[in-house]
């Protein structure tokens, strides 16, 4: 289990898109837009190999309707067009076109006014499509910097570098055959990556005190985003399952962790989302069915016109064992539908401070260019119709861990976890 220690010193804006099918002619991409926080360089630094290769994109996400309703008159698009063309052929400087096209886009989406309307062009767009795939080419590790020493945080299952017999708290000496000596992580880390036309990286370690170099060949990973351990409290096995983000593989890793919970035979759950930025609605309403019947409520879809309540899909639920889920300010949109469907139709405990409170639904499109624009168009409520936008879950049991300067986080000092396992142990 890996806990990240908050760091308010530094934000970085994050997102992601992600796509699901509705029918045939229907392309459906889910977005949750919000903040989440940066790294702490002073301490413990997790930085994933993968993130020199899509940038630092991971953030906010909501779900998300592609569609086209031919609103528009041909005269508005030709006074546009015509525009356009004036300032191509009459202009007394060269202008570049894609450049003209992009500050056109930029300004319809800027007109809009809305903090989650966004324009992706070029490389941004790619990785904006990319992020939340699940999967990324690479060696299969996570480094960390402690102390002034880069030093292997993570090795993936079934990685190349797990193949190769790369191990946790081996110490990366040269990348390569470059000494990384006075380079930065993030430095290390894109030497690591390196050209994606370059099919093999070369890593040597300090392995106490033996020299082991190990020749790497990239392959594709499926990154790792849900972690699950087991406590006992009060002679109670009680399952614990962390879910990082919803990205398309969330859903598949979530089932396989609890289907090994269930068969330790736990009697009761806790779900941390903490930090979890949220991801594809599908991911989140795959696992609420797992606890949620037919008859019970999900969440509400809220558009101008009329609101839509989403159900489970199964007639009846075996597993009935109480579950709480963790949250903090930094638990958003799909996190937060997750939180408050346990909390409203499951009756579940939510320990932790409010989340984050994104309760709006952007739709996306993908243009001809491949570039990518989204803007709001719904609403998302809670299973009893609450709104939760800028206000947040809140918990029913509200406590939260604090940390002092230079302190990790473990369960002897994290209070939410603590109190989380002993809600469902009673």
């Amino acid at each position: 289990m890996m806990f990240k220690k908050k760091n308010n010193d530094k934000e970085i804006k994050e997102e992601k898109i992600i796509d699901e099918e509705i029918d045939d002619s229907i392309n459906v991409r889910e977005i949750i837009v919000e903040r989440r926080s940066g790294f702490n360089f002073s301490e413990v630094i997790i930085i994933m190999i993968i993130a020199i290769m899509f940038g630092f994109l991971l953030g906010n996400i909501v779900n998300f309707v592609v569609f086209s309703d031919g609103s528009s008159s041909n005269d508005e698009l030709d006074e546009l067009v015509s525009t356009y063309d004036n300032i191509v052929n009459n202009y007394y400087e060269d202008v570049d076109k894609e450049e003209l096209i992009d500050a056109g886009i930029q300004g319809m989406i800027n007109y809009l006014d809305d903090p989650y309307a966004t324009y992706f062009s070029g490389d941004a767009s790619d990785d904006f499509n990319e992020e939340l795939s699940g999967n990324y080419e690479g060696i299969g590790i996570e480094v960390m910097l402690r102390d002034g020493v880069i030093s292997v945080g993570n090795v993936f299952d079934n990685s190349p570098a797990s193949k190769a017999g790369v191990q946790v708290g081996d110490v990366v000496t040269k990348v390569n055959d470059i000494d990384i000596n006075g380079k930065s992580l993030t430095e290390v880390v894109s030497m690591i990556s390196g050209d994606d036309s370059k099919s093999k990286s070369k890593l040597t370690v300090n392995r106490n005190g033996e020299e082991l170099s190990f020749e790497l060949s990239k392959d594709t990973i499926e990154t790792p985003v849900v972690d699950s351990e087991i406590y006992e409290n009060n002679g109670k096995k009680i399952g614990y399952i962390k879910i990082e983000i919803f990205n398309s593989n969330s859903y598949k890793q979530f089932n396989k962790a609890l289907k090994k919970l269930d068969k330790n035979n736990i009697e009761g759950l806790v779900i941390d989302v903490r930090d979890n930025p949220g991801g594809y609605l599908s991911e989140v309403r795959n696992i609420l069915c797992l606890f949620l019947n037919k008859k019970q409520v999900l969440y509400q879809l809220q558009t101008k016109n009329k609101t839509e309540k989403v159900y489970g899909t199964k007639k009846s639920i075996d597993r009935d064992y109480p579950v709480s889920v963790i949250i903090n300010d930094e638990s958003a949109s799909a996190s937060e539908i997750l939180a408050s469907a346990f909390k409203e139709s499951y009756g579940s405990h939510i320990v932790g401070i409010n989340s984050y409170g994104k309760g709006t639904v952007q739709s996306a499109s993908d243009l001809n260019s491949g570039d990518t624009i989204k803007y709001t168009i719904q609403k998302w409520l809670t299973p009893d119709g609450n709104w939760v936008n800028d206000k947040g879950v809140v918990p029913t049991d509200r406590v939260e861990t604090v940390l002092q300067d230079g302190e990790t986080l473990n369960f002897n000092n994290d209070i939410m976890l603590q109190t989380a396992i002993s809600v469902v142990s009673e």
